[in-house]
Formats: structure tokens, C-alpha cells, sequence
């Protein structure tokens, strides 16, 4: 059994062994996900704009897409879900809303982030900020409106590519105050600010990291990682630049054989995918209730 269903995450971040929790925006990268061992996923705001709008991280994916995506998602796995709310889609009083519908939809961690609205990726240039004391006042909304403790609050600055790191630092330390059970400072450009970081919040707070290939931190392992002190990984938009890179070549060669036959080796047949999706067992489970099989 996953052994999320058996636990808090709160409980497993207080472990010294760093959780690796893959990006993913839909069932079926899910299911896949959780089949491979990872018991912590990642669902990312990025991705889903990526694959829901064909668009950029800029800012255009609303609150409903989001929560529509993680009752699919919490449908097919039974994985810790740490779900990106963005800048909470508003206000404190949207805030509230945003924490109370994705801790119903099945999240288990909510991140929120202190980028002016319209917000956009953490790797991308020309990112505002709210004051911080705006984001405390989110925080604690954040913290007040959810149901459970166990629902994590995730607290993220972009203040490194705004302010810099000292700023990123003092607002960090709010933030915690505020009330943030985990502490994501977005953009760390190197070691020295990977180990300070820790340095300042590793031990009082679960400090979590955010690795984008090609973006503005480095990319390290997940041993690597943890030995500087970090709780967390997240890899949010992999699977989908994966899935980019695939889906060039899979097109690219159906357009020019005019089969898939070439690209076979690539693929899942017909059985490999109901394989994947236990296909057989839902519908053996469906044969117990048969007219046939009824008695009355």
C-alpha cells in the first residue's frame, strides 16, 4: 500500500530522507507516477497551462481548471498531492475560497506564492510582488480556512529575482511566522544560496526546492539535495517538457512514414496500456454486478 494513505505528509516531511515529488497534470502521468514508487506528486500550474491551454505560465489558468484537474488526479492515485495555487487566484478573501475547494478536491499540500496577479512562471523574467505584509495576511487566510491542520500551507517567494536574496531571506522568515508549514524560496541561483537558505530555515521548517531544467537553479540530484538540507523536491514541468520532446519526435514520424509502426519501440501497445490502467480488474469488478450475476 502507498504508505501516504497511512500517514500525514507532515509526518513524513519531519523524516531526514528528502521526498522527490514529480510533476504531473493529469490521471493518467499520475497513475504512471505512482506505479513507478513515488508516493508524493506535484500538480503543477505550469504544466497545466502548458497542456490544458497550449499556453505559457503566464498567469491565464483560473482556479476551477486547477481543482477540475485534481479531483481527476486524487480519483486515480492515492499519492500525497502538493498542488500549486498560484497567488491563490485573488485576495485574502479569494485566498480562503481557493484553500477551501482544493483541500475538498483532494490536495494535501497547497502552495501559494507572493507574485502580483497576473502571476507567471518563477523562471520566467519581469515578476512584481505583493508587499509582504499582504502575503502574511494570505497566509494566515490560508492557514484559518482549511479544514484539517494536516492540509499543509505552502509558503513561496519569488523575491530573489525582484528584491534579491536578502530580501527573499527576511521574507522567508515572515512568512514562517505567518504560519507556513512548508518554506519554498523560488530561483536560488547557486550552492551558497541553496546552503544558506537551509542554513537559516532547515530544522524549524521543511524547506522545499524547485528544479527546472534550463531555469535559473541548479540542477542537482535528489541525494545532492538533501545533503544541503532541502525536505522537498519538486520537478513540476518535467513530465510535460518530456512529453514535448516525445510527442515532436511521435508526429515527426508518423508524418513522414505514414505509420506508426517506426515509432512502435516508443510506444505502449493496445494490451501494454489497459495493462497500465488495470483494465482487466475494473472490468471483472463490474461483471460482480451483472444482471447475470444478481439474484433477486
Amino acid at each position: 500500500m502507498n504508505p501516504s494513505v497511512e500517514r500525514p505528509l507532515r509526518d513524513r516531511l519531519s523524516s531526514p530522507e528528502i521526498l522527490v515529488a514529480p510533476g504531473v497534470y493529469d490521471s493518467l502521468g499520475a497513475k504512471i507516477a505512482e506505479q513507478s514508487g513515488f508516493t508524493a506528486l506535484y500538480l503543477s500550474g505550469a504544466s497545466l497551462a502548458y497542456t490544458r491551454l497550449g499556453s505559457p505560465d503566464i498567469g491565464l489558468l483560473g482556479l476551477a481548471e486547477v481543482a477540475d484537474s485534481l479531483r481527476h488526479i486524487r480519483e486515480a492515485t492515492t499519492a500525497w498531492l502538493i498542488v500549486d495555487a498560484d497567488t491563490g487566484f485573488g485576495n485574502a478573501i479569494n485566498m480562503i475560497r481557493t484553500v477551501r475547494i482544493l483541500e475538498a478536491s483532494g490536495a494535501n499540500a497547497i502552495q501559494i506564492e507572493d507574485q502580483e496577479f497576473p502571476k507567471r512562471c518563477g523562471h520566467l523574467q519581469g515578476k512584481s510582488l505583493v508587499k509582504t505584509a499582504e502575503m502574511v495576511g494570505k497566509i494566515r487566510a490560508a492557514c484559518d480556512a482549511r479544514a484539517s491542520a494536516e492540509t499543509l500551507i505552502v509558503g513561496r517567494t519569488d523575491a530573489i529575482a525582484v528584491e534579491g536574496f536578502a530580501a527573499a531571506l527576511d521574507r522567508g522568515h515572515r512568512y514562517v511566522e505567518a504560519g507556513a508549514d512548508v518554506l519554498f524560496i523560488e530561483g536560488l541561483r547557486d550552492t551558497d544560496q541553496m546552503r544558506e537558505v537551509n542554513k537559516q530555515f532547515s530544522g524549524r521548517i521543511p524547506v522545499l526546492v524547485n528544479i527546472v531544467e534550463g531555469g535559473d537553479t541548479p540542477v542537482l540530484s535528489a541525494t545532492e539535495l538533501q545533503a544541503y538540507g532541502f525536505s522537498v523536491v519538486i520537478f513540476p514541468g518535467a513530465l510535460a517538457r518530456a512529453f514535448g520532446h516525445m510527442a515532436q519526435q511521435f508526429f515527426a514520424s508518423l508524418k513522414a512514414h505514414g505509420t506508426t509502426d517506426p515509432f512502435r519501440p516508443h510506444m505502449l501497445d493496445f494490451r501494454g496500456i489497459n495493462a497500465l490502467l488495470g483494465t482487466t480488474t475494473i472490468l471483472d469488478q463490474g461483471r460482480r454486478y451483472s444482471p447475470e450475476n444478481i439474484r433477486t
